[in-house]
């Protein structure tokens, strides 16, 4: 009798366990591809997440945050994501004009940005200046400026990524119009002999400056932790420019459309916490947007960083955007 009841319970068990794992509420978040896979942020976001929230995440990732983007205007109301991750600065203004995004709702006070952060409908979960990488070994001298850039000689190469499909690619628009105004396509005009490629997406470009074909590359002022902390590598580093560098800061937001309103905003306010920023900097190799203190890795707090931040607002972003990536495509074509 005794050994009927306990099989009826294990068989109980195993049935009902499927069936509670299906009823947990679900939280679908669109992010880029390397936010997602193994080595990213996603899985350490998801199991810290998930062992408070009584849910299940899943991510769906596309091939850039611009494509996450695009994919959501597509679906419209009936997309499944209840969240973006991943979109920047650059692009929120285009994002917020949609009507797709929902107020996040969160206090977002002391955060460890350049700059006040006041927007209600993103949610900023890390950032770094955009910066031109090289390699000591091979450049003992870097460029100081755009302008030295253009002075060295035609066999110094430079990789890029395109602004149409890259959100980098984007960032480095905004950083030559933001220094030089006016003079933005004649900077492109200068960089064009040294453009050894325009790439679709950042690791193409980074490959290809690892490998030894381009003397440089663009990447962000953090980049070179990775190669510090994952290598023991500190040949890899940022010029810095006297013109300043443009930031990317990159954001989360929740879609209208979500039934699932107060579990994204839970999700919004982790991303944000102690717990959640601990995973950013060694999976996405960026700044933290809140101080860790002594758990940030010294390598990150050693990085030279800019004197000047350059910048934008939404509505210059969003009236010009399109123009200055034609200026810089007909200067560099």
């Amino acid at each position: 009798m005794v050994k009927s009841a306990l099989a009826l319970a294990v068989l109980t068990g195993l049935f009902a366990s499927p069936a509670l794992a299906q009823d947990l509420p679900k939280l679908t978040i669109y992010t880029y591809d390397g936010f997602a896979a193994e080595w990213g942020p996603g899985p350490g976001l998801k199991a810290g997440f998930e062992a408070t929230c009584g849910c299940e995440v899943s991510w769906v990732a596309a091939d850039s945050s611009i494509g996450t983007l695009r994919r959501v205007q597509l679906e419209g109301d009936a997309t499944e994501a209840d969240i973006i991750v991943g979109l920047d600065t650059a692009i929120a203004g285009e994002a917020r004009a949609t009507g797709l995004f929902a107020d996040h709702g969160l206090t977002l006070t002391d955060l460890a940005l350049p700059g006040e952060w006041t927007d209600t409908q993103f949610v900023p979960f890390d950032y770094a200046h955009f910066a031109m990488m090289y390699d000591t070994d091979t450049m003992t001298t870097p460029p100081t400026s755009f302008e030295e850039l253009i002075a060295l000689p035609e066999d110094i190469k430079i990789t890029i990524q395109d602004p149409r499909s890259s959100t980098p690619g984007f960032g480095l628009v905004l950083w030559i119009k933001a220094a030089y105004g006016d003079r933005a396509k004649d900077i492109w005009a200068g960089l064009k002999p040294h453009i050894l490629t325009v790439t679709r997406d950042w690791s193409e470009s980074y490959d290809l400056f690892l490998s030894g074909e381009a003397d440089m590359t663009l990447s962000y002022t953090t980049s070179p932790s990775y190669h510090i902390i994952e290598d023991g590598d500190d040949t890899i580093k940022a010029a810095l420019f006297t013109e300043g560098h443009y930031p990317q800061i990159e954001v989360a937001g929740v879609l209208k459309s979500s039934d699932q309103q107060e579990l994204a905003k839970q999700f919004l306010a982790y991303l944000v916490s102690a717990d959640g920023q601990q995973i950013i900097p060694h999976t996405n190799w960026m700044f933290p947007v809140t101080d860790l203190g002594d758990k940030l890795d010294p390598a990150f707090a050693a990085l030279p960083q800019p004197e000047k931040t350059l910048g934008f607002s939404d509505d210059e972003i969003a009236a010009h955007g399109r123009e200055w990536i034609d200026e810089m495509l007909a200067a560099i074509q």
